[in-house]
């Protein structure tokens, strides 16, 4: 099967509706991800096929629910931090998927800052932006800050709290369920939902845990 029609059928099995230009600049985006990590190591994946099913179509497995998210806000205007971001993954994708949205991918890392900043000239994505900074330094406002197997619940919101907009929520893509990251929390971050996530070609347990500030 072409990364294209795997490409297309995980997106159909995901519900996602994706124009002929977000399909061109997903696997552009994976081009370049392959291209630069022989010279940078910015994802341990290796393989292409892999990277289809472990990076792209896992990422594009959130897509939906931030959709919805948006949708429920008034979606235009939104602007979105994806922290410690790696090779642009989920941010580069939501960029893709959510054009209206305005995409900020943190790293500490400057080559990996870098690389976004590239694949967003490369893509032709004016609504995403690479930034080399640590996420604490970061002041926003923005309307939702996510991660992908980052950081413990606990440092991920502890870091990030002040860079979030009033009624901003996080968004943290998670493996299994994370008992016990949750019961660490303290009580001025409230998980409102877990939500899991199938993703197309992948027999592992992923979810979503939707957090906001309570005072």
């Amino acid at each position: 099967m072409s990364a294209l029609a795997v490409l297309q059928s995980g997106a159909q099995a995901l519900g996602l509706s994706l124009s002929e230009g977000q399909t061109t600049r997903l696997l552009g985006f994976l081009a370049l991800l392959q291209k630069w990590n022989k010279v940078y190591n910015l994802t341990a994946v290796r393989d292409p096929g892999e990277m289809l099913t472990h990076h792209l179509l896992d990422s594009l497995a959130a897509v939906p629910p931030l959709r919805r998210h948006l949708a429920q806000q008034g979606g235009a205007g939104r602007r979105l931090l994806d922290v410690g971001s790696g090779g642009g993954l989920p941010g580069v994708v939501f960029a893709i998927c959510c054009p209206e949205l305005d995409v900020s991918c943190v790293d500490t890392v400057a080559k990996k800052a870098a690389f976004i900043q590239q694949a967003a000239a490369t893509l032709g994505l004016a609504n995403l932006h690479g930034i080399h900074a640590r996420v604490e330094t970061l002041s926003g406002p923005f309307d939702v800050i996510s991660c992908r197997a980052f950081a413990s619940l606990v440092d991920f919101t502890g870091w990030s709290r002040q860079a979030l907009a009033p009624q901003a929520v996080w968004l943290a893509m998670k493996g299994r369920h994370p008992h016990d990251e949750i019961a660490a929390l303290p009580a001025g971050v409230q998980v409102f939902h877990v939500e899991q996530l199938a993703v197309p070609g992948l027999a592992a347990e992923r979810c979503i845990c939707w957090m906001r500030p309570v005072a």
